[in-house]
C-alpha cells in the first residue's frame, strides 16, 4: 500500500475524479494535491521577468491556493481522517510533477487524463504521457 499518494490537479473534471479515486483507493495515504501554475503558458518578457504583472501572476497563485483548499476540503468530508497536504508550484506541470515525484518520497501518483487524441496529442503532447514515462513511481491516469 502507498503511503504518499500524489495527485495533480486542475480545474478539470479529470483531476477531481483522479482525487475521488484516491480517496476510494487510498484512504490511510497522505495525499498531496499538487497545483501547477504553467509558466509555458506565461510570456518571457526578455531578462526582466514575466510578461504578464506580478499583480496577474499573485492572481494566478491565488487562485491556485483556493482550488488547492476548496479539494482539501472536500476530500476531508468525503473520508474521515484522511491526510490532505498542498503544494503549489510554477514550473512546467511534466517537469515539475517528476521532480516532485523525486524530492518528497512519492509511492504512486494518480492524474486524470484530458483526453486528447490524434493530432492534438501528437502536437500538444500529454502531461499524463510524460509522467507516466519519466516516473520512478506507478502512475495510475484515470479518466
Amino acid at each position: 500500500m502507498p503511503e504518499h499518494v500524489l495527485v495533480p490537479m486542475d480545474r478539470s473534471e479529470q483531476s477531481r475524479t483522479a482525487l475521488a479515486f484516491a480517496l476510494d483507493e487510498h484512504p490511510d495515504a497522505t495525499i498531496t494535491l499538487l497545483h501547477i501554475i504553467d509558466v509555458g503558458n506565461l510570456a518571457k518578457y526578455g531578462d526582466e521577468g514575466y510578461f504578464f504583472s506580478d499583480d496577474f501572476v499573485d492572481q494566478l497563485r491565488q487562485r491556485g491556493r483556493e482550488l488547492l483548499e476548496e479539494n482539501r476540503k472536500q476530500a476531508m468530508e468525503r473520508v474521515d481522517g484522511v491526510e490532505i497536504e498542498t503544494e503549489l508550484r510554477m514550473g512546467s506541470p511534466a517537469r515539475t510533477i517528476t521532480e516532485y515525484i523525486d524530492t518528497h518520497d512519492v509511492d504512486h501518483v494518480i492524474m486524470g487524463s484530458h483526453g486528447r487524441h490524434g493530432v492534438s496529442r501528437v502536437l500538444i503532447g500529454s502531461v499524463a504521457e510524460t509522467v507516466t514515462r519519466r516516473s520512478p513511481v506507478p502512475v495510475t491516469i484515470v479518466r
